[in-house]
């Protein structure tokens, strides 16, 4: 499995054109998942662009389990590592989140262009 690919977004607008993008390009939707820290944000961004959120079908019953008593980010980082990023990275990428910003993640694909 190849590496998920990804953007950092600071505007919603911007957000949805690339998305956009990527269906047009071909992207399966089963591909494309949106992460932010503000769960009212994450969930209006997935209901307009209908992209994914990562659930239990991505990261097994025991991790969902998990979630529930961890911390935000820790959620994030944890749903990221599911996903394919290394802890590294997800450390990294959440804290781009904690600053209000959204994640746009593509995963399955060798070549994304966002």
């Amino acid at each position: 499995m190849s590496s998920p690919k990804f953007k950092i977004f600071h505007n919603d607008e911007t957000l949805s054109e690339s998305i956009s993008k990527l269906r047009k390009d071909g992207v399966r939707d089963d591909d494309i998942y949106v992460l932010s820290h503000d769960n009212d944000h994450e969930r209006r961004t997935r209901k307009e662009t209908d992209a994914n959120k990562i659930g239990v079908s991505e990261t097994g019953v025991g991790t969902a389990v998990k979630n529930v008593f961890r911390s935000k980010g820790d959620k994030l980082r944890s749903k990221m590592m599911e996903i394919g990023f290394d802890s590294d990275k997800a450390g990294e990428l959440e804290e781009e989140l904690d600053k209000g910003k959204t994640l746009l993640v593509v995963t399955n694909q060798d070549k994304v262009e966002f």
